[in-house]
This record gives structure tokens, sequence and C-alpha cells, in this order.
């Protein structure tokens, strides 16, 4: 199973950013459950940002809430997090986090390489 991020960067205070995450499994079938997107500052421990279960519903941290929004896309494979009015706050790596599972085996949780967002003037 493989997660590849994309989609971090460089973003003023106020400005926008659109991470995604893509999981495969090298052209297997898979059965993707939550996916979540996670972070971590020198500062914190990695904390939960956005989740998104199979079904669609989200959770979201009380710091980012009424400014990020987690998206999934139709093949169930891919999200998005649509990242606005951006805070220096912000800033850190984030990590993509997708509960899956093979065919006939147990669900694993896996975790992508992380991408770097900083919000900076």
């Amino acid at each position: 199973v493989q997660l590849q991020a994309s989609g971090g960067g460089l973003a003023q205070p106020g400005g926008s950013l659109r991470p995604s995450c893509v999981v495969s499994a090298s052209g297997k079938r898979l059965n993707v459950y939550d996916m979540a997107w996670y972070r971590q500052t020198p500062e914190s421990q990695r904390e939960m940002v956005a989740v998104i279960t199979s079904r669609g519903s989200t959770n979201y941290a009380d710091s980012v809430k009424d400014r990020f929004s987690l998206l999934r896309g139709a093949d169930g494979n891919t999200i998005y997090l649509q990242m606005n009015g951006l805070k220096s706050e912000d800033t850190g790596v984030y990590y993509c986090n997708v509960v899956a599972a093979l065919p006939w085996q147990e669900r694993i949780t896996y975790w992508g390489q992380g991408t770097l967002v900083t919000v900076s003037s």
C-alpha cells in the first residue's frame, strides 16, 4: 500500500493551500475506510487536523473548524484538504493517514511521508 501526498508549500497569512493524498495498492483492490490529515510542529505532538469516513462524515480539530474542509474524491482513495484563512500556527508537516485493508485481510493504519506547509509573510 502506498500513500502519495502533495500540495504543501508556502502561503501568506490569510492565503490558501490544497494538499492532497492518494492511496493505492499496486493495482490491487483496496478497501479504504477512514482517511485523515495530521500535522506536527517542533513544539507539539502530532495532532489530528481532519478526518473523513468512508461514508463522508467529517470531523475537524477546533483550531481549523470554519477554515479547513476535507473532501474525498469519487474514487474513495483520494482526499483533499482545502485550507483557507491560513495562520502562522498552521505551519507544520502534514501527514496523510489512511485505514485500509486488502481483501480478506485486517485493517491497517498507514502513514504518508508528510508534506510541509509554511505560513509566513
